[in-house]
């Protein structure tokens, strides 16, 4: 019954796999043959060729082979996706066909959810790892929200371990590389009884970090990582499986240096202040950066799950119950200057999250199939930051706001003036109320924000088999998704609440205009230097070009009797799909998806009053000096997907091509503008593209392969961005055009002895890093363009001993991943270098 091949066409978005890989170990020569490759894309275990689904999947054989450390490597083997490591090892970005956000903000969750064994892990730090023990990885591409309800809007990774057996066993590897790298893992497994099996697995990951931190002497982005994992399946009867699982990963690194990418007019201050050297100079990839601060990223990433699996004939029972825990404490030199501008840039992050899954899904004979389910999510965050000022920024401030007036204005001057006008003004106690608080070591922010999510899902999917080969699949999901969130934060720096605009300082304005009283500056100076006043020097206040210093103003905290602090989204969306089957070796299908996800909240010292909210804060007196306004949170994205594509698949070969257009309204953008993020709604953005993977095996044991991705995106609109309205232009960091080649030869060199040599190129087109700024076309971008070679050669013994010798980015591609205006350093750009060649050998033994 052909019923059966296609039950995978769910709701689901998508047509083909991009480089597919083995599920089994290559040295199945079965599987090498046959091209057999097993996926749980749809929640149902079927072969990739039945499965009309966009996804890319990587066998754990491959993983090895290729050196795969955790999901950042992954993209050289699945080109459509893309990781971003950013400031801190507890957060990375992932994107899907140009679609992802989600880092540096734990109220914002990801357009790309991530699934470990069916759970769900809501945010990026719960998503590093070294994937230890696992049986294969799957990224499936478009919209999931249909089956994924949670937060799927670009699309999934489903990361899959493999189960307990019953037949006693286990591995034992160990690697060492370049930068003193130690990579250790071990496993094991076997039955405690006919019906209950364990498996144990621990892995270790150490390395010296290859950047140097010349002013402190220490190693920068090194590895220093280890987790635990233990197994139980429970299988009384045939029909009846419960697996738990309980598991446990520690970071405690040092990470992420940020390069000086482009050294603007203050580099010259903060390498005085730092006593000759603060920065290196334009210089990222020398890997040398000079801090006064080392980073720290201390995460434990920990929880359990418990799966049922109850077979009923016609139909069959899954249930997955878990709970999840993140603490993650992070502080670093956020300046990335040697000068003590920052003295601390503290996160301390606690997550704590309940999933509950329950599905039934039917086997009958007849046309008809369905699979029903509901999906509930409970999770709560507490987040204690701190941002404080270090002892070199009022030094720091008084040279800017000294070089701007010719000398004439310092801290000194501004806080008697202010203090004095204050004071006179009945609003001080004493006319010395500012003196030396100016940007004093140790002000700054300190933040506490909370946040509860509780989201359920109800969804179903049927497939209704017209003929024999023709199935069509219609689905539905209903989200419902509440959240309550707080901000409370403590502004201890006084110039950033000073108002220039008050009345009480009109003397002191007149004073500096006119070129009257004690060493103000004259009308002339003041007139040939716009950054303090308008050239007629008669109206302007000579004290606005002092605004861009007032980094930390006070803020309206919530909730508060205008906000609630609440959000409420609910959707229901759908997938349609027709599934044809032309031959035994040949499929074409084509389908129509939507995907959804919920607000993501502003939980950080950028959360802003919305415009709309002014007049309400304003009558109810919550409105704070310097108020500006933002946004409090990003509204819902909704997504939608058309593909159509064909997939063949015979003894010596295979190949799929997808064609797809895919929206996303309301994509939740988070872009840094030099002091702070910018979390907005973007009206629209398309991507438009094709993606087609291929292999042939022209002989026993050997295969070419290739993927192709091409990617047309715009911003359809976005009027509201960090750089204006930059509606019809390219979204950046989405390269066009991307490419995986590789090969894989096995050769039987004796009865006892074999040798594997495999390699993948991985090329990007060129790319910008910035969004462009159609206001201002002499603004600096960056580019990047990507040429990485991997490669290895193993030697097996008997299929039980490996030796592997390895590299990555053996070309010694430079790139920067991000790229982003330097922290309070208004002209000056910084930007994350790529890692640079790895290589190193590996030890396995299986038994």
């Amino acid at each position: 019954m052909r019923i059966a091949k296609f039950l995978t066409a769910t709701a689901l978005s998508g047509v083909v796999a991009t480089c597919p890989v083995y599920a089994q170990d290559v040295q199945d020569q079965e599987a090498f043959d046959d091209n057999v490759i097993i996926v749980t894309a749809s929640k149902r275990e079927t072969t990739l060729q039945e499965t009309p689904i966009a996804v890319t999947v990587t066998g754990a054989e491959e993983i090895a082979k290729a050196q795969v450390r955790d999901l950042s490597d992954l993209q050289t083997l699945a080109p459509t996706l893309r990781v971003n490591q950013l400031q801190s090892s507890a957060n990375t970005n992932f994107i899907i066909r140009g679609f992802g956000n989600g880092a540096n903000n734990a109220g914002i969750e990801p357009s790309v959810g991530v699934f470990i064994d069916g759970v769900y892990r809501s945010r990026s730090a719960a998503q590093i790892g070294d994937l230890p023990n696992l049986e294969r990885v799957e990224v499936l591409r478009g919209p999931q929200s249909t089956l994924f309800g949670k937060n799927a809007s670009a699309g999934v990774i489903s990361i899959i371990t493999q189960k307990p057996q019953f037949e006693f066993g286990g591995s034992a590897e160990l690697s060492y590389g370049n930068y003193n790298a130690i990579i250790a893992k071990a496993d094991i497994t076997g039955p405690i009884s006919d019906t209950i099996a364990f498996s144990l697995a621990a892995n270790l990951n150490k390395r010296d970090g290859y950047a140097r931190d010349l002013n402190l002497g220490t190693d920068v982005n090194e590895r220093n990582r280890y987790g635990v994992r233990g197994q139980l399946l429970i299988e009384p009867s045939d029909d009846l499986s419960i697996r738990l699982i309980g598991d446990y990963d520690h970071i405690n690194e040092d990470c992420c240096v940020a390069g000086n990418v482009v050294n603007g007019p203050t580099g010259a201050i903060v390498d005085a202040l730092a006593g000759g050297v603060g920065l290196d100079a334009e210089n990222p990839f020398s890997y040398n950066v000079y801090t006064n601060l080392p980073s720290e990223n201390r995460i434990k990433n920990y929880g359990g799950s418990a799966q049922v699996d109850y077979d009923l004939g016609s139909l069959s029972l899954t249930s997955i119950t878990a709970y999840r825990g993140v603490d993650s404490y992070s502080n670093q030199d956020s300046d990335f200057t040697a000068a003590d501008l920052l003295s601390q840039n503290a996160n301390d992050t606690q997550i704590r999250t309940f999933t509950q899954e329950l599905r039934v899904a039917s086997d009958f004979d007849g046309p008809i199939n369905f699979l029903l389910g509901g999906y509930y999510f409970d999770e709560k965050i507490d987040i204690a930051n701190a941002i404080k000022f270090g002892d070199d920024f009022r030094a720091y401030g008084n040279a800017l706001i000294g070089a701007a007036t010719g000398g004439a204005l310092n801290f000194n001057i501004l806080e008697a003036a202010f203090g004095g006008s204050d004071f006179a003004a009945g609003l001080a106690p004493s006319p010395a109320v500012y003196a030396n608080r100016f940007f004093a070591s140790g002000t700054g922010y300190d933040e506490v924000y909370t946040f509860k999510d509780k989201a359920y899902s109800l969804f179903g999917t049927v497939d209704f088999e017209i003929t024999d080969d023709l199935i069509l699949t219609g689905g539905l999901n209903y989200t419902n998704d509440r959240k309550k969130f707080s901000a409370n934060v403590l502004a201890t720096e006084p110039f950033s609440a000073i108002d220039f605009d008050a009345p009480q300082y009109t003397a002191f304005r007149q004073q500096l205009l006119l070129g009257a009283g004690v060493a103000p500056p004259t009308a002339a100076f003041l007139a040939a230097n716009p950054t303090i006043t308008l050239p007629d020097g008669s109206s302007a206040n000579p004290l606005a070009g002092l605004k861009g210093l007032q980094f930390f103003p006070p803020v309206v905290n919530l909730p508060n009797a205008v906000e609630d602090g609440r959000t409420k989204d609910d959707k229901l969306t759908y997938t349609a799909r027709l599934a044809y089957q032309v031959a035994p070796s040949l499929n074409v299908y084509a389908s129509y998806a939507t995907g959804f996800k919920a607000s993501s909240i502003n939980l950080s010292r950028d959360t802003r009053p919305f415009a709309d909210d002014a007049a309400a804060l304003g009558a109810a007196g919550l409105l704070q000096p310097n108020q500006t306004f933002g946004s409090r949170f990003a509204g819902p994205e909704n997504a939608t997907v058309y593909e159509v594509g064909i997939k063949g698949n015979w003894d010596v070969a295979a190949f799929n091509l997808t064609f797809f257009t895919q929206s996303i309204k309301g994509f939740q953008s988070n872009v840094f503008n030099g002091t702070g993020f910018e979390l907005a709604n973007a009206g629209k953005q398309t991507t438009k593209g094709f993606e087609f993977d291929g292999n042939v095996t022209p002989m026993d044991g050997l295969r070419f392969s290739v993927a192709v991705v091409y990617l047309d995106p715009i911003y359809d609109s976005f009027p509201n961005s960090v750089y204006g309205d930059i509606s019809g232009t390219t979204p950046s960091t989405i390269p066009a055009l991307s490419t995986t080649l590789g090969v894989d030869y096995d050769v039987a060199l004796s009865d006892m002895l074999g040798l594997n040599l495999r390699a993948d190129y991985h090329y990007e087109s060129k790319v910008n890093l910035i969004d462009d700024n159609p206001a201002d076309p002499t603004s600096p971008n960056f580019t990047r363009e990507i040429n990485a070679l991997n490669a290895s050669a193993t030697l097996s013994y008997n299929e039980n001993m490996k030796f592997t010798i390895w590299g990555r980015n053996l070309t010694n591609a430079k790139y920067l991943t991000t790229a982003f205006p330097a922290v309070g350093q208004a002209g000056s750009f910084s930007g994350y270098p790529n890692q640079p060649r790895t290589y190193g050998v590996t030890a396995r033994y299986k038994f």
